[in-house]
């Protein structure tokens, strides 16, 4: 099977007055193209530290990262934000939607960033997007508009914006309720049929369950 993502003796050290803390430790993790993976640990236990480097926001102190057929360490910052915008889509618990912005606006940002194609190119995909994740009607709603499933349905189709094999979830639905957090994993298995990677992290041992693989971290380490 093509891998996705290996994660190959991972480690991520950050400096403390009182020496140094790790937060992943010698972490290895292998993902296959399609699948659909939850992670799962207590508070601290290195979940989102993992998501990082994988994502490209953040690198590892030592170990190697490979993504999407990329040695992630060997990108250059600009090359790491091209490489991000074409290969990760990214969907956080707090939506990080621009205010002043209608949605059409904010699923397009990643586009305009890029500059990918033309202007009338780059608002035809999120319009699409946004009637991908059910919000075609409201593509000219302010975010303090929509509630807040739909503005996480937003966050989402700003994700897909450049058409990414892999999307990672940070605990994508940890300011929904529970009825609104099930319509959005039915959203992510809806994106994984279609061919997508899917990788997210949550505290929702239910949630968790409808991956196709559960992944449990505990002080910084895959131990299941």
């Amino acid at each position: 099977m093509r891998r996705a993502i290996e994660l190959s003796d991972v480690v991520k050290t950050y400096p403390l007055a009182a020496g140094g803390f790790t937060a992943v430790d010698h972490l290895n993790l292998e993902v296959n193209y399609g699948e659909f993976v939850a992670i799962v640990g207590r508070s601290g236990s290195g979940k989102t530290t993992l998501l990082n480097p994988l994502a490209g926001i953040d690198r590892p102190t030592a170990g190697s990262v490979r993504v999407a057929d990329v040695d992630v360490g060997t990108l250059s910052e600009s090359g790491l934000a091209a490489w991000r915008g074409r290969n990760v889509g990214l969907v956080f618990q707090f939506f990080q939607l621009l205010p002043t912005l209608s949605a059409l606006e904010n699923a397009v940002l990643p586009l305009d960033f890029a500059r990918r194609g033309s202007k009338r190119a780059r608002f035809e995909a999120a319009r699409r997007n946004l009637e991908l994740v059910g919000l075609g009607d409201k593509v000219d709603h302010l975010p303090a508009e929509l509630s807040g499933g739909e503005q996480q349905r937003v966050a989402i189709a700003r994700a897909l914006a450049g058409d990414p094999e892999l999307v990672v979830g940070d605990e994508p639905t940890g300011n929904l309720d529970t009825v609104t957090a099930g319509e959005m994993f039915e959203l992510f298995a809806r994106l994984n049929n279609e061919g997508k990677t899917v990788l997210y992290v949550t505290h929702d041992l239910d949630l968790a369950r409808r991956a196709h693989r559960i992944v449990s971290i505990r002080d910084g380490l895959v131990v299941a």
